[in-house]
């Protein structure tokens, strides 16, 4: 069990029949009335953000949220198939599972898939990753000094923004976590 004093960033517990992980919390302490804990939680399956202040002595039972790197292997329809690197079942998860993620992920990546209870529900992509640019415009002469950007189709499709000098065909580095464009390779 866990308790509202215990709450930290990153800590998963269950209420009402639901997953939800802390993504900001504060102690208070009014000058009158009984201290608080207020937190800022998600909601892991659905992704919803809600505010909400809890009594310091309510207790939660943890979720335990087990992490697998894995393999994406290849999209079908709807569904992004992943292989266990260690059994080498593969697993189909659908668009809603992977959203954020797929924007930055080439066949034969390595992911992390969260799952809770045997069920997958999140997939990462890996912090940085190296991708091609497909298209963009060329940059003007003389035209870089401001730190200006301009926007870059990569080849998985995403559009970042990138420098004025990174040209069709660069190798370019992205964070996957901002959609930042990073260095030249």
């Amino acid at each position: 069990m866990l308790s509202a004093s215990e709450f930290r960033k990153g800590y998963t517990f269950e209420m009402e029949g639901q997953i939800f992980i802390i993504v900001d919390f504060q102690h208070v302490k009014p000058g009158k009335g009984a201290a608080f804990v207020r937190t800022k939680i998600k909601n892991i399956i659905t992704g919803s953000v809600i505010e909400r202040s809890f009594n310091p002595s309510d207790r939660f039972p943890k979720a335990h949220i087990e992490r697998k790197q894995m393999q994406y292997l290849y999209e079908d329809g709807d569904l992004y198939y992943f292989m266990d690197n260690e059994s080498y079942e593969q697993i189909p998860l659908n668009k809603s599972q992977v959203e954020d993620a797929i924007m930055y992920l080439k066949p034969n990546d390595s992911v992390i898939i969260k799952f809770y209870k045997g069920e997958a529900f999140s997939v990462e992509a890996e912090n940085f990753v190296e991708l091609e640019v497909a298209h963009t415009e060329p940059g003007v002469k003389g035209d870089t000094a401001t730190g200006a950007t301009k926007p870059a189709t990569l080849e998985t499709g995403v559009i970042i923004a990138v420098p004025l000098f990174v040209n069709i065909g660069d190798k370019i580095r992205v964070d996957t976590r901002t959609g930042e464009y990073m260095e030249r390779l």
